[in-house]
């Protein structure tokens, strides 16, 4: 299945334009298995491939307003700036915002695939008078990358 384009052109007349749209951050992980990590993000956590090129080890995917691209390690150029040892992507949890739990986390459970941390209800500071709610879940990528799936209570006054 096809997502709508990580990019949109404009044309006027003979004028053409590539205009990113969001995101303005989107990370790319090395990954050791290309198809692989497209059956776990798109198969079991409802990314869509927004475009891709097979012979790179390559796709550009996307979840909403969450984009991610997907590299196949010694396909294509590959900057690497350290031994990749797994889990890869230590020190890091990329925090995905999606309405509901319940349509990423339900193929998880029907195949089996071990969450990092079960699904739990947490409140955060913002500021000196309020908190905002998520219910979240952590699961590992095949190759380790932590992701943390979350989806909107609400906000709150700070109990005094």
């Amino acid at each position: 299945m096809v997502a709508a384009a990580a990019w949109s052109v404009v044309c006027d007349d003979e004028q053409v334009s590539d205009t990113p749209v969001d995101p303005a951050l989107v990370p790319e992980l090395l990954v050791s298995d290309v198809v692989r990590s497209i059956e776990f993000w798109c198969g079991l956590c409802g990314f869509q491939i927004a475009y891709q090129r097979p012979e790179e080890g390559f796709a550009y995917i996307s979840l909403g307003s969450a984009h991610i691209m997907l590299e196949e390690q010694g396909i294509g150029r590959n900057w690497i700036t350290g031994a990749l040892e797994p889990p890869l992507g230590r020190g890091i949890n990329f925090q995905i915002s999606i309405p509901r739990l319940e349509p990423v986390i339900t193929p998880l459970r029907e195949a089996d695939y071990k969450l990092f941390m079960e699904p739990e209800a947490k409140w955060y500071r913002i500021d000196e008078r309020t908190e905002v709610g998520v219910h979240q879940f952590l699961v590992t990528d095949p190759d380790g990358y932590l992701i943390r799936f979350q989806a909107p209570i609400g906000r709150r006054p700070i109990a005094r």
